[in-house]
């Protein structure tokens, strides 16, 4: 059998009627992002684009929230995690194949004003994973059908100097257990073990990183405040240009944060619910 190959597209934090809130904290840590998009479905997001992969703060408008009801039930924080493919209908046939299907794919867009005033729209085909498979959030495919209404040069600087996405980490009791869905999805094979437990998939630019509770709280510190013990898509790592800009961006938004010898790590409470480790 043929696997897709596994690259971090983007994720999604799900902020739900906060965001303006959270547009205006993110940007305090030191992202510059898009303008408020609208999607044809109903909800709303800003975009934080990175070279490869993207951050997506993604919630509804005051009236909208009847829209998508489904991603408001999730809980505030890290939601989403999407893969890229170059054919959401074939992506499919491949869950269909693995027992892990949902619905079929479905195209949507919303309106984008690019850097010179153009105006376009940026177009998609996503598929998702069975609901039931992904606890607290979703993970899916996502097929740009229009890639320049998302990266463009102008939007890839950051004042925090943050150039990819370079982990994104899943808290489980049982890391072998809640990877079994994506070395169904990718191939067991892709998956390697690490000395304390965890289980890491290359991503492309980014490794996905299924770890115990207690990893987590080593390596960022905290959790979310409301986690239960099952499994919760909890932190994000990103790789910068320069720790100087990461701590002066921070500095700047009045952000608390913790110095380490190679990294600097802002605490879930200070950042939406979602554990952030910035490194060279």
């Amino acid at each position: 059998m043929t696997f897709p190959v596994p690259v971090l597209d983007h994720v999604v934090i799900n902020v739900a009627s906060q965001l303006d809130d959270a547009s205006a904290l993110y940007r305090r840590l030191g992202f510059q992002l898009s303008e408020r998009g609208h999607h044809t479905l109903g909800s709303s997001n800003h975009l934080a684009i990175f070279n490869e992969n993207y951050l997506e703060l993604l919630g509804f408008e005051p009236g909208r929230g009847d829209k998508r009801k489904d991603l408001w039930e999730a809980p505030l924080g890290l939601t989403g995690l999407v893969w890229k493919t170059q054919s959401a209908d074939d992506e499919f046939t491949h869950l269909v194949q693995q027992g892990l299907d949902g619905e079929p794919s479905a195209a949507f867009h919303r309106p984008v004003r690019l850097p010179d005033g153009q105006q376009t729209e940026a177009r998609f085909k996503t598929v998702r994973l069975r609901p039931s498979l992904i606890p607290n959030g979703r993970s899916f495919f996502c097929q740009h059908q229009t890639p320049h209404a998302v990266w463009q040069p102008a939007w890839q600087e950051h004042p925090n100097g943050v150039k990819n996405i370079s982990e994104f980490v899943i808290v489980a009791q049982d890391p072998a257990g809640s990877a079994l869905v994506y070395s169904r999805l990718f191939g067991e094979e892709r998956f390697q073990a690490t000395h304390d437990g965890a289980l890491v998939l290359k991503a492309g630019k980014a490794t996905v990183r299924i770890a115990s509770e207690e990893y987590a709280r080593r390596r960022f510190g905290a959790l979310p405040e409301d986690y239960n013990g099952t499994p919760r898509m909890a932190g994000l790592s990103f790789l910068t240009a320069d720790l100087a800009q990461v701590k002066a961006s921070l500095q700047h938004g009045d952000i608390p944060f913790r110095e380490e010898p190679d990294a600097i790590v802002v605490e879930p409470e200070r950042a939406f619910n979602v554990a952030l480790r910035f490194h060279r």
